[in-house]
């Protein structure tokens, strides 16, 4: 399984009833709606493991998270196969987890993100588009595109569920990276922790119709 890293980003998500290569986007039909990511109505959330050896080398659970998400998605009710998303964006340095002293050495020392601040998520396919959808039915999709973390870029793909419902767009996204896919070690404090190289990314959004 691959494993993610502190981002998120992602993670990012890219989730919607549709999403298109960028060489096949197509022009935007009479029942294209454009949908925007609410950041404060959603939220990314990334999980590390981590051993701490002053705690018996008791096994936990860093949760760090984040709401500064922006992205657009584009539904074609008519033809759900033509609903494409442009670029998922997080502001990495937001994250947040129950340890200051653990945010700012993950800032600073290993994610840098305090010198790459932004990761960004680039779709370019999708699995399990419909020819047609019906209002409020979740809809499993399997989105794969290019994550950028720390200038390095992956191909990463995300398992999420799609709900519309009215104006609103509703999705959830996961995806598993590995730090060291992205140029940094995993966090490693000698006598206090060490952290898995696998992180764990899920993307919760809201999304409402704009102009």
């Amino acid at each position: 399984m691959r494993r993610l890293a502190p981002i998120t980003i992602a993670v990012l998500c890219v989730l919607a009833i549709g999403v298109l290569p960028a060489s096949r986007k197509p022009s935007a039909g009479p029942a294209a709606q454009r949908f925007v990511i609410v950041a404060e109505e959603s939220q990314v959330t990334y999980r590390v493991a981590e051993t701490l050896f002053r705690d018996g080398n008791r096994l936990n659970i860093a949760v760090g998270t984040t709401n500064t998400i922006h992205g657009e998605i584009t539904v074609d009710r008519s033809t759900p196969r033509n609903s494409r998303v442009g670029t998922i964006t997080i502001d990495i340095s937001t994250f947040r987890t129950d340890s200051t002293r653990r945010d700012r050495a993950i800032r600073e020392r290993w994610l840098e993100s305090a010198r790459f601040p932004v990761a960004e998520f680039r779709p370019t396919s999708v699995e399990g588009l419909p020819a047609s959808y019906t209002e409020g039915q979740e809809l499993p999709l399997r989105v794969t595109g290019e994550l950028k973390v720390r200038g390095v870029v992956r191909p990463t793909t995300f398992d999420l569920s799609v709900v519309l419902a009215g104006e609103t767009l509703r999705g959830r996204a996961s995806a598993a990276v590995l730090m060291t896919d992205f140029g940094f070690d995993p966090p490693s404090i000698l006598g206090i922790l060490r952290s898995e190289n696998e992180v764990r990314l899920e993307l919760r959004f809201i999304a409402r119709s704009a102009p």
